[in-house]
């Protein structure tokens, strides 16, 4: 990482993630009973607690709506579900102004075109390896992982890296789990 990346890593104080592609792999299977379906990674959930645990809040923003990202948000710690959102940049402006945020503080991690316009809401944007070629070009980081595959990790690592050093954020999550504390879920 650039020292130039990590300076704007450490303004971040919020972390925004699409959903289908980015915290899962993008597929939506179907039921018998109709309802829909998604997986989500596992690792990416500790990531995101580790974000929460250190202060660095955290977004959905998704076009869709599904039960299952309301859930999910829940049990991260995710302070900010925006489900249904038919214009993300609306949406993540919207956050930013009730959260008293400028635009360097923001990130996005987004996969496909209609993330496009929360990129123009943020101060530093990230897409999977696997995102559509359109926002990998915009990006300041693309991932070495794929969407649902540890994508969301790896920006968490990236932030909490420039905030503290990682050997750091590891000895206090270490210390929580010897305390019995609550530990991030994953």
């Amino acid at each position: 990482m650039t020292e130039e990346l990590a300076m704007r890593l450490r303004l971040v104080k919020l972390l925004s993630m699409d959903v289908d592609g980015v915290l899962t792999d993008g597929g939506i299977e179907y039921g018998s009973d109709g309802g829909e379906h998604k997986r989500f990674f596992a690792g990416d959930g500790l990531g995101i607690g580790l974000l929460v645990a250190s202060g660095i809040r955290t977004a959905i923003i998704t076009g869709r709506s599904y039960p299952g990202t309301e859930r999910r948000a829940i049990e991260l710690g995710v302070s900010h579900c925006v489900q249904n959102a038919k214009d993300k940049g609306v949406a993540l402006a919207e956050l930013r102004v009730k959260l008293h945020l400028g635009r360097d503080e923001v990130m996005h991690i987004g996969d496909d075109w209609n993330d496009i316009p929360a990129f123009l809401q943020s101060g530093i944007t990230a897409a999977p390896m696997n995102a559509v070629p359109e926002v990998r070009n915009r990006a300041d980081i693309v991932t070495e992982a794929r969407g649902g595959y540890g994508a969301v990790r790896e920006v968490c690592m990236m932030l909490l890296a420039a905030h503290e050093p990682v050997d750091v954020t590891l000895s206090k999550f270490l210390e929580r789990l010897s305390r019995s504390a609550p530990v991030v879920p994953g």
